[in-house]
């Protein structure tokens, strides 16, 4: 054999023993570690109160007990002005079993959502204002629309950046609506 093949022919032990303790420590470290069938707990919703558009106070914690959809939107984005009317039957549908559907208005101004409100017909749906956004950056949402699901607990439980549709709403409220 020439020396070439020799000195790569073999294993050297130590090296060898090294990198299997690293793998088993890489395996263990893992095994420990959330996967998707254990995602640990569900995060705590950022606080959100303050006046609505209607003059009325909102405050997320007084909501405790019931299952709270909060929906960011602005009357400059198709996408939201699309799905706010399923909001508002979603809200109409499931508010007697405990749900209450609350919008987040990013950087609009009453005059142009209280139109778009009744001409989607959601005029009844509670909306807080983020005229300069900060409400909505708490949330950490990154565009409109984006829509959070907050359990009884005042926990996220599911998030949807982008369009909701109707199986989606269904999915994750009649789980988390079918008991008090």
């Amino acid at each position: 054999m020439n020396r070439r093949t020799s000195r790569w022919g073999r294993i050297r032990p130590v090296p060898a023993t090294a990198l299997l303790v690293a793998v088993a420590a890489a395996a263990l470290v893992a095994a420990r570690l959330p996967g998707p069938t254990d995602p640990g707990p569900a995060p705590a919703a950022p606080a959100l109160a303050g006046a609505t558009l209607d003059g009325g106070r909102f405050d997320l914690a007084a909501l405790r007990g019931q299952v709270v959809l909060v929906n960011v939107f602005a009357s400059w984005c198709g996408p939201c002005r699309d799905e706010l009317p399923l909001l508002a039957e979603t809200g109409r549908q499931w508010s007697s079993r405990g749900l209450r559907v609350v919008g987040l208005n990013l950087r609009d101004g009453p005059d142009a959502v209280r139109p778009l409100l009744a001409q989607s017909r959601a005029a009844e749906l509670t909306v807080v204002p983020d005229p300069d956004g900060a409400r909505s950056v708490e949330w950490g949402v990154r565009g409109v629309p984006e829509t959070f699901l907050v359990d009884r607990d005042g926990r996220i439980v599911a998030h949807r950046p982008g369009v909701v549709t109707r199986q989606w709403l269904d999915e994750h409220l009649s789980a988390l609506l079918a008991a008090p």
